[in-house]
């Protein structure tokens, strides 16, 4: 058994720039004697139907007064090179290993360039990325790459072990640092490295809308009594459709932030290609990275459906000790997900397979039995929240195709150099940057134009209501995020 699909939610929109049918009485028969008994009030069928609030929750909002936003994040502290290979046969007390991908900025055409960042004296650990292996080697490095030269990507290995290089030629393995060791008497070390900083920026962009209504109908006193968000009433209708608008842009807003991409290059609504003639911009806009975007790039993706067990969580847990390890995460799902996580987490009780028992509290007969759950802890504190916009169905909600379930945000903020301050500042990981300055702020403007509704800027009969922002989402450690998808 399963919910029919007819009747359906309804997906028509009431916002039109025509008179539609179904937004009007049509049963006017002054023939009939008999009135029909109305209700004034319009009804809320679909309850509060903005899907805003996310950024406000997990986020805050700051000026910016550039057309671009940058910083940098710190990259890892200790050095480890995969795939490295040796030329040298089993046994070879010493190994020259090639690495495939020093770093970077690593450049051996340049007679300055960079190396890998290893140096005489330095110890290191190798190990076989085969499968199933369990082939290792220390060694202390004799010879470290040369900055600018053919070698700047080998490095020659000199084995602890007296039966020398354990993997066969041409295996790949893993290197990475774990000290260094001198004779009594010798120089220090030679060369230093310099500290890795990624460096990330994003432009914002620019959100209209506009609502338009004729000094006629502003004149005009509707039979409907209409009831909208944040308390507007009144039997006016322009005043509904006004107020819709404003939710709307309002969403707008922060849907934007999250499913904002930037434009490619050669792309229809980019820059025109330069040089090959093709793809010239039919927009013209630079886009912006928002928040799937980034997770999607730079972050951790769940494919394949919802983790529905405890060792499915493991490897998410596994994953986030690799990255930045924060204590606490909120996971903002939908309702699918949500489900999955409460029967999930029933299932470990004992008394949970009968559904008669979630949680430790006492089941009596007069107590709505809880059957959800909040959060959970497994090595760090998952709390749990529905996110409405992954629901509704004229938005995320019911998408096949590119489904998304949920995300995991790490709380608190995180400590990053603000290009434009100059210095060190703690930020939200997540947080929305608006254009503003000491004589225009841009982070919500609403002005009204034309001869009707109080307004006498031009000579057309009606009011129009502007809508404008100018903002972009800065995703701060996107290592740390986490994204829920189907495929």
């Amino acid at each position: 058994m399963a919910v029919n699909a007819t009747p359906g939610f309804d997906l028509q929109p009431s916002a039109q720039q025509v008179p539609l049918e179904s937004n009007y009485i049509t049963n006017f028969d002054f023939l009939n004697q008999y009135l029909p008994d109305t209700y004034e009030k319009e009804f809320e069928r679909y309850g509060n139907r903005s899907v805003s609030s996310f950024l406000r929750l997990v986020g805050a909002e700051m000026p910016s007064n550039s057309d671009l936003i940058k910083w940098a994040e710190q990259g890892r502290l200790h050095v480890k090179y995969q795939n490295c290979t040796s030329a040298g046969l089993v046994n070879a007390l010493t190994g020259v290993w090639t690495i495939p991908d020093p770093g970077p900025n690593f450049n051996p055409a340049l007679a300055n360039g960079s190396s890998a960042a290893l140096r005489v004296g330095q110890t290191v650990m190798i190990s076989d990325r085969t499968p199933g292996s369990t082939l290792t080697n220390k060694g202390v490095i004799t010879v470290a790459p040369i900055s600018g030269a053919m070698g700047a990507n080998q490095v020659t290995v000199a084995y602890y072990e007296a039966g020398g290089q354990t993997m066969a030629a041409g295996v790949a393995c893993d290197i990475f640092i774990y000290g260094s060791e001198f004779n009594k008497g010798t120089e220090g070390m030679v060369g230093s490295n310099e500290s890795d900083d990624l460096i990330f920026d994003n432009k914002p962009i620019i959100i209209k809308d506009k609502y338009a209504v004729s000094g006629s109908d502003m004149a005009q006193i509707g039979w409907i009594e209409v009831s909208g968000e944040d308390g507007v009433s009144g039997y006016l209708w322009y005043l509904k459709s006004e107020h819709d608008t404003r939710l709307r842009f309002e969403d707008y807003m922060e849907t934007a932030m999250i499913e904002a991409v930037p434009a490619e290059a050669g792309s229809g609504a980019g820059d025109f290609f330069q040089g090959t003639g093709a793809g010239a911009s039919q927009a013209n806009l630079n886009g912006s990275e928002g928040v799937f975007y980034v997770v999607g790039q730079r972050g951790n993706v769940f494919g394949g459906g919802n983790p529905t067990t405890l060792a499915e969580f493991d490897s998410i847990i596994q994953r986030l000790d690799k990255q930045g390890a924060i204590e606490e995460n909120v996971l903002f799902v939908n309702r699918n997900f949500s489900f999955d996580m409460d029967d999930m987490l029933a299932a470990q009780n004992s008394y949970g397979a009968g559904g008669t028992s979630y949680g430790l509290f006492d089941n009596d007969e007069e107590m709505a039995l809880n059957l959800g759950f909040s959060g959970f802890r497994r090595g760090y504190d998952f709390y749990k929240s529905d996110w409405k916009y992954l629901n509704d169905p004229t938005m995320r909600g019911g998408l096949v195709g590119g489904a998304i379930n949920g995300m995991l945000v790490p709380a608190g903020s995180t400590t990053v150099y603000d290009q434009v301050l100059g210095k060190n500042a703690k930020r939200p990981f997540l947080h929305v940057r608006y254009r503003a300055s000491e004589t225009e702020d841009r982070r919500y403007k609403t002005w009204i134009t034309g001869s009707a509704g109080g307004a006498r800027t031009s000579s057309l009969d009606a009011m129009e209501v502007n809508f404008l922002t100018e903002r972009a989402v800065c995703v701060l450690g996107a290592n740390n995020f986490f994204l829920f998808q189907d495929a």
